[in-house]
């Protein structure tokens, strides 16, 4: 306990964060209700988070539907989201992005467009619209400062849904800019980790980093046993039949496949970056980056007003 406490001196944010979840638990804060919706396609977990007392909401990294082979998207994700904030009697103040995702289009401007809300993603995007806006060739009427966002969150930062208190933890090396979002007695871990069957989140995007990653990872389970775990994706690890994106800090501590307790930092990296030599990119990551780096923003149509994506040759 007194290392813990020592880490939680040195580490301001995160001792607000386990300060707001100890509150939550012990009944002084309210606890969020949480709705996920699961888009399939791209193994995705949706979270509407709200306050009971005042019915306002958060969503966090949601989904535009795209299909690939014909460049249609669609709203059937996005619109059944809508459909529960509406019917719930729901008013939403933020849409919230853990990070620029490789692995699906961001539905923020089409859910800001009919319900409102503020559109907000980690500070280090700006590392990361860097990296990408030459990499897709963008001109300089690309804003490369995180503009196209309504708010830029740091670590520490802290937000307010109705009466629930936010802490912002930036939680680099899935990529620069991950973010992580503790609100109540739940943390919105995004791609840092997985369920505890499945293990961690790939690191060798540009800009990530599996050292960091460990360290990130170290620093989400220095919260409470009992914090509630949300995540962002969840791929069915081997002889698991249903898809779950619910944990706790103690599970992932005692049984995570890559990250438990008792793994050093150089035998995750060593393991990170052996795994990580031997995947695919994501089917969707031209596309997705596109629009991601852009807050979910489609490019403009062009002369005969059709919308194009740009697919870099040979580039990867």
């Amino acid at each position: 306990m007194m290392n813990r406490d020592r880490s939680l001196a040195a580490d301001p944010a995160l001792r607000d964060a386990n300060v707001l979840v100890e509150r939550t638990i012990t009944g002084v804060l309210p606890q969020p209700q949480v709705k996920t919706f699961f888009d399939e396609p791209t193994f995705t977990a949706t979270h509407v988070v709200h306050d009971p007392m005042t019915r306002k909401a958060a969503v966090i990294d949601s989904v535009l539907d795209f299909d690939q082979p014909s460049g249609k998207i669609g709203f059937s994700s996005a619109d059944a989201l809508i459909a529960y904030v509406e019917e719930s009697g729901l008013e939403l103040e933020w849409i919230l992005e853990t990070h620029a995702h490789a692995d699906h289009m961001s539905a923020a401007p089409y859910l800001q467009e009919r319900l409102g809300g503020k559109i907000a993603i980690g500070a280090d995007i700006i590392a990361v619209q860097g990296v990408f806006g030459k990499i897709f060739n963008e001109g300089s009427e690309f804003a490369r400062d995180g503009s196209q966002f309504d708010l830029l969150l740091k670590d520490g930062d802290r937000l307010a849904i109705g009466e629930l208190a936010l802490v912002a933890l930036h939680v680099p090396g899935h990529t620069p800019a991950d973010m992580a979002y503790v609100i109540g007695d739940a943390a919105f871990v995004g791609d840092t980790i997985f369920m505890p069957d499945y293990g961690s989140a790939r690191a060798d995007f540009p800009g990530g980093d599996a050292r960091q990653l460990y360290r990130s990872v170290r620093r989400l389970l220095s919260l409470p046993d009992e914090t509630r775990v949300f995540l962002c994706h969840d791929y069915k690890a081997p002889n698991r039949d249903e898809y779950v994106w619910q944990t706790t800090v103690i599970a992932e501590r005692a049984g995570n496949v890559h990250l438990h307790d008792g793994v050093s930092e150089d035998d995750f990296v060593r393991m990170r970056t052996e795994r990580d030599a031997t995947l695919s990119m994501p089917k969707l990551i031209l596309p997705s980056l596109q629009v991601n780096i852009n807050a979910g923003h489609l490019p403009e149509p062009e002369s005969n007003g059709t919308r194009y994506l740009k697919l870099p040759i040979n580039l990867f």
